[in-house]
């Protein structure tokens, strides 16, 4: 794993010690750090979180920011068009869902980006869009959703103490 781009929803669960995927967050985050996987996250990222928390939060000495360009906007453009194509196929499988521009436009910095192999997320609806916009193109990077565990995603067993 060579780069991973961090959702906005990742980034609550990192930072809330109260949440309840708090700890899977830590686990990937930590994960990261020690395989020296480069971690981003997007500037849209960044926008959605201080609705509720703040700049200063973030780690940024480990975690480097994506600007959205114009190189990032055609490639948005199309996202949103196989999103909305699939919505008029199934007018209820994204609502509630105001945010599905903003996802349709981290997914483009994702796909841009040769270096991002992986998107990771808390967001289980991020799958739903994921999976509509693969119907139509194929994607460059993987969607990890944490409510699996670093383990689980490597296809690893974890055994117990007690268990041996």
């Amino acid at each position: 794993m060579n780069s991973v781009l961090l959702d906005t929803s990742f980034l609550i669960r990192l930072l809330n010690s109260n949440e309840p995927l708090h700890l899977s967050a830590l686990e990937w985050f930590r994960y990261f750090l020690i395989n020296n996987v480069i971690m981003k996250t997007s500037a849209i990222c960044l926008a959605e979180y201080c609705v509720k928390g703040k700049l200063d939060e973030i780690p940024f000495r480990n975690i480097q920011v994506i600007s959205f360009d114009i190189r990032h906007a055609g490639i948005a453009g199309a996202f949103e068009k196989y999103i909305f194509m699939e919505r008029k196929i199934t007018p209820d499988l994204l609502k509630p869902r105001p945010i599905i521009l903003n996802d349709a436009k981290i997914f483009a910095q994702a796909e841009f980006d040769p270096e991002i192999e992986f998107f990771l997320t808390s967001d289980s609806r991020c799958r739903i869009m994921y999976d509509h916009i693969r119907k139509h193109q194929k994607i460059s990077f993987e969607l990890i959703d944490i409510h699996q565990s670093v383990q689980e995603f490597k296809g690893e067993i974890p055994f117990s103490s007690e268990e041996e």
